[in-house]
């Protein structure tokens, strides 16, 4: 039997080529997902400095507050100049510190007024309309 054994044949370069794209590609766009919306600022010393604010808590490993940017993202430019839109991001100490001393989760949704005063806390709102009720019950009216 001293017979030249046939070894497994190996994955085709072209298909190599494939699957390495097809990651890179599928890795790119988890990431992407990942990304903050909106620009929205994390500067939360902003809260209190004379504008009223909005502040929404972001934990990227859930979903909720990614769609609570994009509601506000939604109405934003209708407040623009009249409201702060400010993230506190979870996963930074921050943003936890003011999420613990406000008790908000991800999702949550606090509108401040001017001097820093806690006005209303929205749990994960789902409507935009929600959201606009909350800034008209302060007094703050769109353009």
């Amino acid at each position: 039997m001293g017979g030249k054994t046939k070894g497994r044949p190996g994955i085709p370069g072209w298909a190599k080529i494939l699957i390495t794209i097809v990651v890179v590609v599928g890795a790119g766009a988890l990431i992407f997902t990942q990304l903050p919306r909106g620009a929205f600022s994390t500067d939360l010393s902003r809260v209190g400095q004379g504008t009223p604010a909005l502040v929404v808590a972001r934990d990227i490993n859930f979903l909720a507050g990614a769609e609570v940017m994009d509601l506000l993202n939604g109405i934003r430019p209708e407040y623009d100049g009249r409201v702060e839109f400010l993230a506190a991001h979870l996963g930074h100490p921050d943003g936890q510190a003011f999420a613990r001393q406000h008790g908000m989760r991800d999702a949550t949704v606090v509108l401040f007024s001017g001097d820093g005063q806690r006005l209303e806390t929205l749990r994960a709102p789902q409507r935009a309309a929600e959201i606009r009720e909350a800034l008209r019950a302060a007094n703050i009216h769109p353009h």
